[in-house]
């Protein structure tokens, strides 16, 4: 089995080496820049499966870099933030980051964390199951008035039209659309959404949520105050 590839874009050189060594160590392949500008370029060059993103690198900063990946691919990122309260969480989330760590972290809290994103990108479909009214089906095809979710072929219409979803955005529509009508909290979609076995940012959901209902319809998923999300079924 071919090693998985991360790109670490990271300008702090204690940081960039530490790190790289700790991920080598446990069977990653490790491409390591400084700056976001050569961190495009290795991107392009190398098409890794997965990038870390420090939010603060000079010549391209993590977000913008986090974009212009985004535009190209649907490759997995975890942004890298020196604040957990930190706009920068948000922005690099709205940016189509799927995750974030904080630094400073643990080097077995960061691979356990890059292993839960690789593990829901290459198993896209959920497992969730839940009450409310069961949806219009004919195969695998899950269907709420214009919008088609297919199971099988993990694709999304709008009016015929087809959406395009990261993995995770995908992952968190399944999880709605097993249960339409039901409300899901937010701790139990990181749960299942972003394998977190511990309560975790619940800013993560709210904004995927929010890119979720760019691409499907604004009033597709009710906000549930106090409680959480649901689909309208």
């Amino acid at each position: 089995m071919a090693e998985t590839h991360v790109l670490f874009v990271e300008d702090d050189d204690v940081i960039r080496e530490a790190t790289q060594l700790a991920l080598e160590r446990v069977g990653f392949a490790v491409t390591a820049v400084p700056d976001g500008l050569t961190g495009l370029e290795a991107f392009r060059a190398d098409r890794p499966d997965i990038a870390l993103l420090d939010v603060m690198v000079p010549g391209l900063d993590g977000v913008s870099l986090c974009r212009r990946i985004r535009d190209e691919s649907t490759v997995p990122v975890i942004m890298l933030s020196a604040r957990a309260d930190s706009i920068d969480v948000v922005l690099g989330l709205e940016a189509g980051a799927d995750d974030y760590v904080t630094k400073p972290f643990d080097g077995a809290v960061l691979v356990a964390r890059i292993r839960a994103v690789l593990r829901r990108f290459g198993h896209a479909s959920g497992d969730a199951s839940g009450g409310g009214p069961e949806p219009a089906t004919e195969g695998g095809l899950l269907v709420f008035g214009d919008l088609e979710v297919d199971t099988e072929g993990m694709e999304v219409r709008r009016g015929g039209t087809h959406v395009a979803l990261t993995p995770t955005e995908m992952r968190l529509l399944l999880e709605f659309s097993s249960a339409p009508g039901t409300v899901l909290s937010r701790d139990k979609l990181l749960e299942r959404v972003w394998d977190y076995g511990w309560g975790g940012d619940t800013r993560v959901v709210d904004v995927h949520v929010q890119r979720l209902r760019t691409k499907i319809g604004q009033d597709r998923i009710e906000t549930v105050r106090g409680f959480g999300y649901k689909l309208r079924a």
